[in-house]
């Protein structure tokens, strides 16, 4: 039989708290009739019996489900939650916290990243138990693909791009970026008096740099660039582009010569 001190030090413990999730939009209550108050109650009683003491009801009425950002109730739980102000959140069902798989699978990993277990309570998924934490771990295995899969058609895009000649980063200093277009910018023409100056000036590579106000590393980077010579460089590979080159190539040339000479690295 426990004895009364070690019952007295269990009750002193304080409890773990937990966040409450409703949502319930204009066209549920009128099709389903869900309630706020409904899904609240049983959830208030569903961590009563498990022992949590509750830190906060967030509730979004009148909102969709198409995604989180625009339900400010859940953007406030997520921050909280990052803050770990809280140590779970229980919702009354996955279709209340969000209807794209996507979305769903992303966030609930964020919170294991974050230690917030995740309960919800109509379909009886939950992080609590050593059973919930093992689908928590499929859940963040499908998350990692998902990240994976979009990384993949990030880069494929990418690679055509640079492939048909579009420029993919940052527009370098000459050029500027309009309407996704790379074109030369009003100051091109300091980027030849730049490369000529480099030919003609002795200077260090931070002197260099200083007298354009430019780290040496940008400096460098600068001098090097093929962008002004009208090519696309992605990954190693290199594809003509469909920009207006500002540099002459034989000036070009004789600048990588010189940082050959140089022994830059």
């Amino acid at each position: 039989m426990e004895g009364l001190e070690n019952i007295q030090i269990k009750m002193n413990q304080p409890r773990p708290l937990v966040a409450i999730y409703v949502r319930v939009s204009t066209k549920d209550q009128v099709e389903h009739g869900f309630s706020l108050m409904a899904q609240q109650e049983s959830l208030e009683n569903y961590a009563k019996a498990l022992g949590y003491e509750i830190y906060k009801i967030y509730k979004d009425e009148g909102k969709s489900a198409k995604d989180i950002k625009h339900r400010p109730e859940m953007v406030k739980m997520l921050a909280d939650a990052k803050s770990q102000l809280f140590s779970a959140i229980f919702i009354y069902k996955l279709d209340r916290f969000s209807r794209s798989l996507k979305d769903l699978i992303l966030t609930i990993d964020q919170l294991k990243e974050w230690g917030i277990d995740f309960v919800s309570l109509q379909d009886k998924i939950e992080t609590t138990s050593a059973s919930g934490k093992l689908m928590f771990h499929i859940i963040s295995a499908f998350a990692e693909f998902e990240r994976n899969i979009i990384g993949d058609r990030t880069r494929f895009g990418m690679q055509k791009k640079a492939k048909d000649g579009g420029f993919i980063s940052k527009a370098p200093r000459g050029y500027k970026i309009v309407e996704k277009n790379l074109i030369p910018g009003e100051n091109k023409d300091e980027i030849n008096k730049i490369f000529k100056d480099f030919l003609e000036i002795d200077l260090s590579l931070t002197q260099f740099g200083k007298k354009y106000n430019m780290t040496p590393t940008g400096m460098k980077k600068l001098l090097r660039n093929k962008t002004y010579i009208g090519i696309v460089k992605f990954q190693n590979q290199e594809t003509k582009g469909n920009h207006q080159a500002i540099l002459e190539k034989q000036l070009f040339k004789q600048v990588q010569e010189k940082i050959k000479q140089l022994g830059w690295t």
